[in-house]
C-alpha cells in the first residue's frame, strides 16, 4: 500500500518542508510523492519522483490525488483551481488568496468540483489553539474584553530579496498583498479569529488598519489592525518585522476572570505544552472518510481574508521617520530596528488600541474632516 499520490508545487524555501512531510508519510505507507513542480528545478528527491517546471505540465503527465501548493501568493488561486478541476484535493499555503474577489472565485471552484481545499494555517490544528478556544467558549476566562495578537519579529534584507513578489503589494498589475499582517504573521490574526469563533466571512463586522514601513518595500512591516467581530469582540493585531530580537508571536485573551497567552508556534498555553495535528494527514483522513472534518477548510479562512482585503484596499504604508529607526548590518544582513517598537506593541495589545490612539511617535496626525 502506497497511499494517496501526492504532488508538491513550489519545493524551495518553505516548500522543502512539505516535501519532507510527504516523504515521512510515504514511510508510513500513507502517501506517495509522485511528482514535484518548480521552475527552479529540484535536487535530492526520492527515487522515482518526476520533476516538472509547472503544474499544468505535471497534471498532463501523471495522475495525482493531492496537490500541495507552496508558491507565491498571487499564483495560489490559478494553481488551486487547476488542481481541483483536474480532480485533485489541495493543501494550499496561506494566505489562500490576495483578495475577497479571489476568495469568492476559489470558493465557487470548491463548490463546483466538490474537491477539498485545506489551507496551511498550521496553528489551527494545534491542540493548544483548540483547547483555548474551548476554554473561552465554556466561559472559563469570564467575559472576553478582547483578544490581541503580538508579533515582534526580525527580517533582514535577504528576506525581502528572496523573490520578486516579496514585500510587494502588487506585481505586474496583480495583487500580492505581502506584508507583516497578511503573510509572515498571518497565523496570529487567523488564530485570534479562531479563538473568537469568528472564522467566516460574515463573522467580521469592521476592520481598521494602520500600516507602516521602515524597510524600502511596498508592503507593511510595522502595523496595527483592529478587527471587530460580529459578536462584538475587538481583536487587536500589533506586529513588526523590525524588532530588536526575534520573539515568538503570541495571542492574548483578555477575560474578566483571567488572561491566557497562546504561543502558537510552540503549541503553548502559558507554560503548558500541547500537541499538534498535521494538516496533510488530516486532508488524507478526510479523503478516506469525508465525515472527518478538515481543520482549515477554505470557508474557515473567510474572516482572515476580510483582513487581507482591508490591507489590500488600505492606503500604502506610511514611511516611519528615519530618526525613529536604527539600522544594523550590511548587505543582505542589513535590517532596521524601529526604536521602542516593542513597548508600543505591548501597549497596543494591553489597551486593544491602534498605534495612533496611544500616540506612537511614527503615527501620522489625524486627517481633518472637511
Amino acid at each position: 500500500m502506497t497511499g494517496a499520490r501526492v504532488a508538491v508545487v513550489g519545493i524551495h524555501g518553505h516548500g522543502a518542508s512539505h516535501v519532507r512531510n510527504v516523504a515521512r508519510l510515504a514511510e508510513a505507507g500513507r502517501a506517495e510523492l509522485v511528482a514535484v513542480a518548480d521552475p527552479q528545478g529540484a535536487e535530492d528527491l526520492p527515487a522515482g519522483v518526476q520533476v516538472f517546471s509547472g503544474l499544468d505540465e505535471l497534471l498532463a503527465a501523471t495522475e495525482v490525488d493531492v496537490v500541495v501548493i507552496c508558491t507565491p501568493i498571487q499564483t495560489h488561486v490559478p494553481l488551486a483551481e487547476l488542481a481541483m478541476r483536474a480532480g485533485a484535493d489541495v493543501l494550499l499555503e496561506k494566505p489562500p488568496t490576495a483578495s475577497m474577489a479571489e476568495f469568492e472565485q476559489l470558493s465557487a471552484v470548491v463548490a463546483e468540483t466538490g474537491r477539498a481545499c485545506q489551507v496551511g494555517f498550521q496553528a489551527q490544528a494545534s491542540e493548544a489553539t483548540l483547547k483555548l478556544a474551548a476554554m473561552i467558549a465554556e466561559g472559563q476566562l469570564g467575559e472576553i474584553r478582547g483578544i490581541s495578537a503580538v508579533g515582534k519579529w526580525v527580517r533582514k534584507a535577504r528576506y525581502f530579496q528572496r523573490a520578486r513578489w516579496s514585500g510587494r503589494r502588487r506585481l505586474d498589475g496583480i495583487d500580492v498583498v505581502d506584508g507583516a499582517v497578511t503573510n509572515p504573521l498571518a497565523h496570529a490574526a487567523a488564530a485570534a479569529l479562531l479563538l473568537d469563533g469568528s472564522t467566516g466571512v460574515d463573522d467580521v463586522r469592521s476592520i481598521e488598519t494602520e500600516l507602516y514601513r521602515a524597510n524600502p518595500i511596498e508592503s507593511d512591516d510595522t502595523s496595527a489592525v483592529r478587527i471587530t467581530t460580529s459578536r462584538g469582540t475587538p481583536i487587536l493585531i500589533a506586529v513588526t518585522l523590525c524588532a530588536i530580537d526575534h520573539l515568538e508571536a503570541t495571542v492574548i485573551v483578555h477575560g474578566s476572570e483571567g488572561r491566557a497567552v497562546l504561543t502558537y508556534q510552540s503549541d503553548l498555553i502559558g507554560d503548558t505544552k500541547y500537541g499538534r495535528a498535521d494538516l496533510l494527514e488530516n486532508l488524507l483522513a478526510h479523503r478516506a472518510d469525508p465525515t472527518v472534518p478538515l481543520y482549515v477548510p477554505l470557508a474557515a479562512t473567510g474572516g482572515f481574508t476580510r483582513v487581507v482585503e482591508a490591507v489590500r484596499t488600505a492606503p500604502d504604508p506610511a514611511v516611519i521617520p528615519p530618526e525613529l529607526v536604527r539600522w544594523e548590518g550590511e548587505g543582505l544582513e542589513r535590517r532596521p530596528i524601529v526604536l521602542d517598537v516593542e513597548n508600543w506593541i505591548d501597549r497596543a495589545s494591553d489597551e486593544l488600541a491602534l498605534f495612533s490612539e496611544i500616540g506612537a511617535p511614527w503615527t501620522k496626525p489625524a486627517k481633518q474632516e472637511s
